[in-house]
């Protein structure tokens, strides 16, 4: 994609977020979040939602929490459940994909208060009693970001195309990282709600590869803890076939790593050409 193109579609983004969030203003009026946001993204999950936000726990590490849920595009009665629970649901005009709605849902967390965030899925396969097991070293102050992972954990997931594709992405994050990765897309994950605007996330869709691996490769501080992966309460994935969804995903993964390989490399050029400036002289006056 051309800078420009990349120019014009942040800006869209940016449009769409805007409306997204008047929407909120006008339906809900300004939210005070708690300090602990739990970010989902959500499209056509009417049948899902209700009993995903009613298991959010109200407290989270000791903290308050409430979930912020992004309805991407077309609301099919989504937002009306989760605000008849008592959460906040913001409602993007268009579809754009998991992506650009859990951007959106982390710019609402950091507007409006929130001091953690940590995302789930809305289609039930995660367990809401993981969220304080990722949460917990981040409010220590012991890492940065932490990923949830089934292969310390369990996944009830029979899908052998999947689970392999897990064992193989891990083990190439761990390679091109330098940082031992044992589940790449795993959807329940804890950071600093400022570390969301600090990162580069520009994927539309696949998000979970490209945070993961800016995360790491920006410096921050990296963990994983043991969840486990229900299957899904109804419905079928929006993220298509295994063969589409890996090679997405595969795209978006080495991406991701050559973007931010190239932008270390940058920053590193950048430090040693102006240590010598820094440097007072050393010749005798």
């Amino acid at each position: 994609m051309s800078g420009r193109e990349q120019a014009r579609r942040r800006a869209l983004d940016a449009l769409v977020d805007d409306v997204a969030i008047s929407d909120l203003l006008a339906a809900q009026g300004t939210p005070k979040l708690p300090p602990v946001a739990v970010v989902i993204a959500a499209y056509k999950e009417r049948d899902n939602i209700g009993a995903v936000v009613r298991s959010i726990p109200r407290r989270i590490c000791d903290l308050d929490a409430c979930a912020v849920v992004v309805v991407d595009g077309e609301d099919d009665g989504t937002s009306e459940i989760v605000r008849g629970a008592g959460h906040v649901a913001v409602v993007a005009p268009v579809n754009r994909g998991q992506g650009a709605a859990l951007r959106l849902g982390y710019r609402v967390a950091r507007d409006y208060g929130a001091i953690y965030v940590v995302t789930a899925d809305a289609d039930g396969q995660s367990d809401p009693e993981d969220l304080a097991t990722v949460l917990a070293p981040v409010v220590a102050g012991e890492a940065d970001f932490v990923n949830g992972s089934r292969r310390l954990g369990r996944t009830h997931s029979t899908g052998a195309v999947r689970n392999f594709g897990v064992l193989v992405f891990s083990a190439l994050s761990s390679l091109l990282t330098g940082t031992k990765v044992t589940d790449t897309a795993n959807p329940i994950r804890a950071m600093r709600a400022e570390l969301t605007a600090e990162l580069v996330l520009d994927e539309p869709q696949y998000q979970a590869s490209e945070l993961l691996i800016s995360a790491i490769m920006s410096g921050a501080r990296y963990s994983e803890r043991p969840v486990t992966m229900h299957r899904r309460t109804s419905g079928r994935s929006k993220k298509g076939g295994n063969l589409a969804y890996g090679w997405r995903y595969s795209k978006v993964f080495l991406g991701t790593w050559w973007r931010e390989l190239r932008r270390r490399r940058e920053h590193a050029t950048a430090a040693a050409q102006a240590a010598p400036a820094a440097r007072p002289s050393s010749r005798s006056k």
